[in-house]
């Protein structure tokens, strides 16, 4: 990964948002630009500088992962290391605003990194530079996101012969995380979905105690982290012969999913994505039973920027790795929901779920 090319092109943002400084906490962001992968540190990005505090617990671990960045083993907290270090240095560096992330701090942490900072810094909420920029995946990333969505599919085949009347749907996930665990996976994505009957109507309905029914439909929703990055996809199985209403609502599931996928381009919004779902359930009647938005980004993160809902602007670009995952939820009945990974193309998209859509009867 290019740990130095990305801090490089946040510095040079830095001036353009009337930053001097920008303190990077929220872990993602440091495994993005730095290659990080503990659970405490800081980078303090300037102009002309990247400095990483972490404590004693990582010193190897530093030293051996963090790229492009100085590294400082503190005694203390990272972010209270880092507050000190500014409070000596900040006029040095001629540094009088720092950006935060302010959506990863607690009030209590952004009272205390104010505190310690000298009289001339000025704390101020940063836009999110770091997600922004890691809505498009370089070759690399696509490669590695390409290698957990193979691994995280593979896992469906898992569930299908695991998904019996009477089994327990913990024990469908427990097989599925077993073998996610024996083919090399990190951890899950998220805690796996694996909801039966009625409980297919909770869009997100963690495998419970609950047993399969002998008739009905089952949500398997599922991924993978493999080398940091994660997969995500959901397909629908019907336990015993569906009848005729059920396969009409699977159809109108998969062809919305479908549309969703064709209206993937670049410079497409993500508005029109959403919209175009969205309308082919309108046409079958099942609209108002579609409860969540269309989709969502993918990377280091399960759920990143953008999300593909009718109320966002962002517009895809090229190398954005997103989800498009349209679901029916009828309470009291049940759901279907299906859900690949594809990236963005400059004529379209390229599905990386390699799993077929078809209904599957057990």
């Amino acid at each position: 990964m290019d740990y130095h090319g990305r801090q490089t092109r946040l510095q040079g943002s830095l001036a353009s948002h009337r930053l001097d400084g920008l303190l990077v906490t929220h872990l993602p962001n440091l495994r993005y630009l730095c290659g990080f992968t503990g659970s405490a540190g800081a980078l303090l990005i300037t102009e002309h500088k990247s400095i990483f505090f972490t404590d004693g617990r990582y010193t190897e671990q530093a030293r051996n992962e963090v790229q492009g960045a100085r590294v400082i083993i503190a005694r203390k907290a990272p972010l209270a290391a880092a507050g000190e270090w500014l409070a000596r240095n900040a006029r040095k560096l001629r540094l009088k605003t720092l950006g935060i992330e302010a959506e990863h701090l607690t009030v209590a942490e952004r009272s205390r990194l104010a505190k310690s900072l000298s009289a001339g810094v000025r704390l101020r909420e940063a836009p999110p530079l770091v997600e922004q920029a890691r809505m498009v995946k370089d070759a690399e990333e696509i490669e590695s996101l390409r290698a957990a969505v193979l691994l995280g599919s593979s896992l469906f085949e898992v569930a299908i012969r695991t998904i019996r009347p009477g089994v327990k749907e913990v024990e469908v996930a427990a097989e599925m995380e077993y073998a996610a665990r024996l083919a090399g996976a990190e951890a899950m994505s998220f805690e796996t979905i694996i909801a039966s009957g009625p409980r297919s109507a909770l869009p997100h309905g963690r495998a419970s105690q609950a047993r399969i029914p002998a008739q009905g439909f089952v949500v398997c929703d599922f991924g993978v982290i493999l080398a940091s990055y994660c997969s995500d996809m959901t397909r629908t199985v019907h336990v015993g012969q569906p009848s005729t209403e059920a396969r009409r609502i699977y159809q109108a599931v998969r062809d919305a999913q479908e549309a969703g996928v064709a209206a993937v381009s670049a410079g497409v919004s993500v508005g029109k994505v959403d919209a175009a779902s969205r309308n082919l359930l309108r046409k079958n009647g099942l609209a108002k039973y579609f409860t969540h938005s269309t989709g969502h980004g993918v990377g280091l993160e399960v759920h990143e920027q953008p999300r593909i809902a009718a109320a966002q602007k962002d517009s895809l670009g090229p190398g954005t790795v997103i989800t498009i995952e349209p679901g029916v939820y009828i309470p009291g009945t049940g759901g279907v929901r299906i859900e690949d990974m594809v990236v963005v193309t400059e004529v379209g998209c390229e599905v990386l779920t390699p799993t077929s859509k078809e209904l599957i009867v057990i």
